[in-house]
């Protein structure tokens, strides 16, 4: 168990992440994400976490196995045409993980979302937690636009307002 991440989850107080996510900045990501998911069938979802607690964080849970969990959870996966992408941001971390359903990772080079994640994660450092979310929608937004076109389909499978753990 590592101790000082331990330490960083429990003493990350919730109202940070009032302060790094505004209803303004949250409102700002929805709507980015639905004027995003017009130009492609992507559907996305934005969930912020200020910090682990109980099992995932006594069980050294990463990042990124937290994000997984929580794909599922919101159930992500359940699109018609397997085209969830999850964005999750660990704030006690700064952490960024990306996960894309099945449709379309096998399109998406994981080096890509790779890079999305630490362009998110430099703003998120020097405290641009509104700007580095919708550069990052829009860039996943660009990647899905390219591989995944919208097609009139007229449904949005997905709720467009980000959870807040």
């Amino acid at each position: 168990m590592n101790f000082s991440r331990l330490i960083r989850h429990l003493l990350t107080p919730s109202w940070q992440i009032k302060r790094a996510f505004p209803a303004a900045t949250l409102l700002a990501i929805e709507k980015a994400i639905e004027a995003c998911e017009s130009t492609h069938v992507g559907e996305l979802r934005f969930v912020v976490e200020g910090a682990l607690d109980g099992t995932p964080l006594w069980r050294g849970q990463s990042a990124r196995e937290r994000a997984i969990d929580l794909f599922s959870q919101l159930r992500i996966w359940d699109t018609e045409h397997n085209c969830g992408v999850l964005i999750y941001i660990l704030l006690a971390e700064h952490r960024v993980e990306i996960v894309a359903d099945r449709g379309i990772h096998a399109c998406c080079d994981p080096h890509e979302w790779s890079v999305v994640c630490r362009d998110m994660e430099a703003k998120f450092t020097i405290g641009e937690f509104q700007v580095g979310s919708l550069q990052g929608i829009n860039a996943i937004s660009r990647m899905l636009s390219q591989h995944f076109p919208a097609r009139h389909h007229g449904c949005n499978e997905l709720p467009n307002d980000p959870v807040v753990c």
